[in-house]
């Protein structure tokens, strides 16, 4: 699933709400990158965005909340439960496979600003326990999920001799997934080719089942 194909879904104002969200991301990262985090106030962010204060805190909380960025699976939950709710016959690592490249379209699809994001925040190690968290909160929704998919396609009612109990089944699935996850992020944010982080990822999912 490419870039192209993922954004075709995309409604006009969904668009404008990630133009502005960028805007906001960008214009942080680097004033921060030039003055430092604390000599940045949100009025100026906002003026050099071109928008208002309260347009800024409709969409991040804080000065250091824009610096992390947005975490896409707050942002579109409907996406989990699309996954829940898939009763195709497709293997659960396709179904991870897609909803992590949605995912990467709506946060971290955006390679140049994910270089300057990364290049900032050395600078802020105490910022990086922001995404970190985010990260593992990310994790235990999509292991909840995954275990609510389990049981919708009744794999709770089969003999624990199956994969063992449940929830343990749903944990790991979730860290396989999110260890390809990290390897394509890492694959494209180093890449120098104009592959998208969904093209990654297909690539990456497609080395885990060679793996597993």
């Amino acid at each position: 699933m490419t870039s192209a194909v993922l954004d075709e879904s995309v409604g006009l104002r969904e668009r404008k709400r990630r133009a502005t969200s960028r805007s906001i991301q960008f214009t942080v990262l680097e004033l921060a990158a030039e003055r430092g985090l604390d000599q940045v106030t949100v009025d100026e962010i906002s003026r050099v965005a071109n928008i208002s204060p309260r347009t800024f805190f409709n969409y991040f909380p804080s000065k250091e909340a824009a610096m992390v960025g947005e975490n896409p699976l707050a942002v579109q939950s409907e996406l989990i439960e699309s996954f829940v709710d898939d009763d195709s016959d497709r293997d659960i690592f396709d179904g991870l496979l897609e909803l992590m490249q949605h995912m990467a379209m709506l946060g971290t699809g955006d390679r140049e600003l994910h270089q300057l994001r990364r290049k900032v925040l050395r600078d802020y190690p105490e910022l990086l326990v922001l995404k970190i968290s985010g990260m593992r909160g990310f994790e235990a929704v999509l292991a909840e999920a995954i275990e609510r998919r389990l049981i919708a396609h009744g794999v709770a009612f089969e003999s624990a001799d199956a994969g063992g109990p449940l929830e343990a089944r749903a944990r790991l699935t979730a860290l396989v997934a999110m260890a390809a996850m990290r390897h394509a992020y890492t694959l494209w944010a180093d890449a120098e080719d104009e592959e998208s982080l969904a093209e990654k990822l297909a690539e990456s999912f497609a080395l885990l089942r060679h793996v597993l």
